[in-house]
């Protein structure tokens, strides 16, 4: 090995080192946290059982339910969207109110008995502990420049790993002595090394995706599609429902089952910006979206929406979707960068107290030749 790979080699490893130590502390609550959103409907369903009764009664008509929620209300709130479960869960009412000095409307749930209409939960948008664990994965709770914050933390994750799998490679021998277990005297560092290895490119991909989810706005312009208006800061983001639409939400279901011939899941109100209702129904097909206007109930079927680059990294990064063997890696992908950023520190310790070992013997060598 030549001089200059030496040294390079020397401050990749530095890189990778002082990474790991330096953002541990970040780094296992991110990782930990997407790990456990990769079954976020599952582990929703464990935390709030209330919420996901079987459903075997006929549903009630769409008015019903929002009677009920509009009696949980607080003052200056308005129903955005009616949800209807697909034979297990609750009705869920989504809640709308304009925040204080402008902003992004602040979001409420209701959840409603499906067979009764009557109230089973309320709670904020930031509230349970999966909304906490989003909260903490995509911003890591900080207010503001949270997201950013997780994107450069991205950044980091993603040159670690990528470093971590070239300082893998054996210097000597065949690739394959790397994968044997006992290339280290000791667990930690044989745990880190091979963990490492098998979880590199994964690790690399879902950083990647993860950076890109934190800064859209740099990477928009590979976007098959351009963002929807009401996507995040677009034009439709500070758009309020109507308190007191034209139609009913009724009428407005009635015209969208007859136009998308199927079960509604969804209603959505129309909003100051835009004054058309958006039902999703459910045939034996895709689900259609329709397009019901507030005025005269006039409907119109909605093209699919196109799979973005942005939509697919999302896909990619959380799972959604995705084959189960893929949603598998992602949480062992959450799970080992946790034990790497652990055992790198123990190495590190571990290092430092054989130097300080060697430094203490050394002295006390030399201050006894020193006495003789």
């Amino acid at each position: 090995m030549s001089p200059s790979t030496i040294r390079l080699r020397r401050a990749w490893f530095q890189i990778h080192k002082w990474i790991g130590i330096l953002l541990a502390a970040l780094i296992i609550p991110l990782s930990l946290s997407g790990a456990a959103l990769v079954w976020h409907d599952w582990l929703d369903e464990q935390v709030n059982p209330q919420r996901y009764s079987e459903v075997s009664a006929p549903l009630l008509a769409p008015s019903a339910y929002t009677a009920s929620a509009n009696k949980l209300l607080k003052p200056g709130e308005r129903i955005a969207s009616v949800s209807f479960p697909d034979g297990t869960g609750s009705v869920q009412v989504s809640v709308s109110k304009a925040a204080e000095g402008g902003g992004r409307p602040q979001r409420s749930w209701i959840w409603l008995d499906p067979k009764t209409a009557e109230p089973i939960e309320r709670a904020g948008m930031n509230e349970g502990i999966v909304r906490v664990l989003h909260s903490l994965h995509g911003s890591l709770m900080v207010p503001g420049v949270g997201r950013q914050i997780v994107g450069w933390i991205g950044v980091a994750m993603l040159l670690s790993s990528l470093t971590g799998l070239w300082l893998w490679w054996p210097l000597k021998g065949s690739v394959t002595r790397g994968l044997r277990w006992d290339r280290r005297p000791d667990f930690n560092s044989n745990l880190h090394h091979l963990g490492g290895f098998w979880i590199a490119l994964p690790l690399a991909v879902l950083s990647a995706t993860g950076v890109w989810i934190s800064f859209p706005a740099a990477f928009n312009q590979f976007s098959v599609a351009p963002q929807a208006a009401g996507g995040p800061g677009g034009p439709g983001a500070m758009a309020l429902p109507l308190m007191l639409p034209r139609q009913s939400v009724d009428q407005a279901a009635s015209a969208a089952q007859v136009a998308g011939n199927g079960r509604i899941t969804n209603i959505a109100w129309p909003t100051d910006k835009k004054r058309e209702w958006t039902v999703i129904v459910k045939g034996k097909g895709a689900p259609t979206g329709v397009k019901v206007q507030d005025l005269d109930a006039s409907t119109k079927l909605s093209p699919p929406k196109p799979e973005t680059v942005a939509r697919t990294m999302r896909r990619i990064h959380d799972g959604t979707g995705m084959p189960l063997v893929w949603q598998m890696i992602i949480f062992v992908g959450g799970i080992l960068p946790a034990i790497l950023a652990v055992t790198g520190i123990l190495m590190w310790l571990r290092t430092r107290r054989r130097r300080d070992k060697y430094r203490r013997a050394a002295a006390f060598a030399e201050s006894e030749a020193l006495a003789s």
